[in-house]
């Protein structure tokens, strides 16, 4: 696979292709010819123009940043003047943020490069791309940016490396090692790249990092509402649910898009089911405390974790939908400051904020919001599915022997109970809190970095959420074999319950190391194995 940038048709999809590859198994990624025409032409005229003794003052080209607007950089120290801006933007803190990241990060801003209006040598692209294709990951650590001029202390971690600076460091084929290291075992030439005017602030410009995390989030959040679909057919296959409230003539009643399809999805997963028919309903489970004679089969109405579910779920959807929409403008956007923009004369370089986070700030926090519900009401039908008073008759904590003994699923359901209660405070927004720096002169700042991270822990989060109910629906589904047996659950049903128990088989004599089924739970879900498995039977949910 190969991949070429021109900074207009970079999609998301492509981004998480080439941030989660491996070694080996990196698609290569080039410049457009358009593209390096471009940016050949626009600094031609920055250099004959612009880096003279006598040119007027130009932000970031021959002048200080930020509050430092105003002092002039003399000629003779320019290139000097970005080895100095990543020595000082350098104060990233934390851990290192993961390699795929990295990976995005590096893509992102060689495709904003790409458009051409950042007036910097086709060179500096060339080499991003460089270390892209070979594998010299930048150790950018994961504190510092508050989204407003961009990622700025992140960014220039990742310059420090491009540069080869004797302090940054870099992961080599799964090794940490100096930049120059790296570089040199990788043959990327020159060891040590000098930047030349403005190219440094380019680098570090732009809330790039912010984006590549955000664009990993989404993705994982898609895939993460498919499995809740597939969760919630699963408890309802399990609690013989009434599907009445997924008709479709009651979603036209409301008709978001979102609750349309939630309720469009769950139908084909339980298409043909028997379990979740009247004939099921009227076997009474010695827990039930139903009466045998009583053979009342309508619920005339579920709870509202089963029966709201379309309109829990349907938001979620919704606001995806707009969460990829915003990220498909920033993925092909120029974000640093200045711009330059060709014109009848030439060129003109402009001032502005394309580097302000507000809108990826906005749209994680919109995220993490969504999905930390969706996690929510999966927690509340796992709940559900432990208590025989609530799940029309399931043993209780889903015991299938000597209970007293054993003690079932409870304490899995304490685990959810914990990441709903942390979701729930990484559900505060962090793009309403601004902190004003340097100087006041960003007196408005986006939090977009930490928006970012925080949504994708929501999402990691709500992955073991969905997965808990899955192993808890099929182990409810297979204790209620002999009673109920006979009764075929729905087409995509039963492919979700067969991927579970070919890696999971059900608990029907002891309590065994929960933790473990958990992880295989998690696995599955992240994989994709029961994804894959409903999709071959009922076709694409997500």
């Amino acid at each position: 696979m190969s991949l070429e940038l021109d900074g207009k048709s970079l999609t998301a999809p492509e981004v998480v292709s080439v941030a989660t590859s491996r070694e080996g198994q990196w698609p290569e990624v080039h410049l457009s010819t358009q593209s390096r025409t471009m940016l050949a032409k626009a600094r031609r005229y920055v250099e004959d123009h612009w880096l003279k003794p006598d040119a007027p003052p130009i932000y970031g080209f021959n002048t200080g940043v930020g509050k430092l607007k105003d002092s002039a950089i003399p000629l003779e120290q320019i290139d000097l003047f970005q080895e100095m801006l990543i020595n000082s933007h350098s104060s990233g803190i934390g851990k290192p943020l993961p390699m795929d990241v990295v990976r995005a990060t590096l893509l992102l801003r060689a495709n904003t490069f790409a458009r051409g209006c950042s007036g910097i040598r086709p060179e500096v692209v060339d080499r991003l791309l460089a270390m892209l294709n070979t594998g010299v990951h930048p150790v950018i650590p994961e504190l510092g940016s508050v989204g407003a001029s961009g990622d700025l202390a992140p960014l220039a971690h990742l310059a420090g490396v491009l540069v080869g600076h004797l302090q940054a460091e870099a992961l080599y084929r799964g090794e940490r090692m100096p930049a120059a290291d790296a570089l040199d075992r990788a043959r990327i030439d020159p060891v040590r790249f000098k930047l030349e005017a403005k190219e440094g602030l380019a680098l570090i410009n732009g809330s790039t990092v912010s984006l590549g995390i955000a664009i990993l989030a989404a993705h994982e959040a898609r895939r993460t509402l498919a499995n809740a679909e597939i969760a919630l057919s699963l408890s309802l296959e399990a609690m013989r649910g009434e599907l009445a409230a997924f008709d479709a003539r009651i979603q036209a009643a409301r008709p978001h898009p979102g609750q349309e399809e939630t309720a469009a999805i769950v139908r084909r997963i339980t298409g043909g089911s028997q379990r979740c028919a009247e004939s099921a309903r009227q076997v009474a489970l010695p827990d039930e405390g139903r009466l045998p004679a009583q053979t009342i089969s309508a619920r005339v109405q579920d709870a509202y974790s089963l029966r709201c579910a379309p309109q829990v779920h349907g938001p979620v959807r919704d606001a995806l939908e707009y969460v990829d929409r915003t990220l498909a403008t920033e993925i092909n956007s120029s974000t640093d400051n200045p711009l330059v923009f060709e014109n009848d004369q030439g060129y003109e370089v402009l001032s502005g904020g394309n580097f302000h986070g507000q809108y990826l700030a906005q749209v994680m926090d919109l995220l993490a919001m969504a999905i930390t519900d969706l996690g929510s009401i999966s927690e509340r039908r796992t709940y559900r599915m432990l208590d025989p008073t609530m799940s029309y008759g399931l043993p209780s904590n889903l015991v299938a022997h000597l209970p007293g003994l054993n003690t079932g699923y409870s304490i899995a359901h304490c685990s959810m109970a914990a990441l709903v209660a942390e979701n729930k405070t990484l559900s505060a927004p962090a793009s309403v809190d601004s902190i004003p720096t340097k100087s006041n002169q960003e007196d408005h700042v986006s939090n977009s970095t930490w928006s970012a991270r925080k949504a994708r822990t929501v999402v990691d989060n709500v992955q073991q959420i969905i997965a808990t109910e899955m192993l808890v629906a099929a182990q409810a589904i297979s204790i209620t074999e002999r009673w109920l047996g006979r009764f075929a659950l729905g087409e995509g049903s039963a492919a979700a319950h067969e991927a579970i128990r070919d890696r999971i088989p059900p608990a029907l004599k002891s309590d065994r190391w929960l933790h473990a089924d958990l992880l295989s739970a998690l696995d599955l879900v992240r994989s994709g194995a029961v994804l894959n498995a409903v999709e071959d039977v009922v076709g694409p949910i997500h």
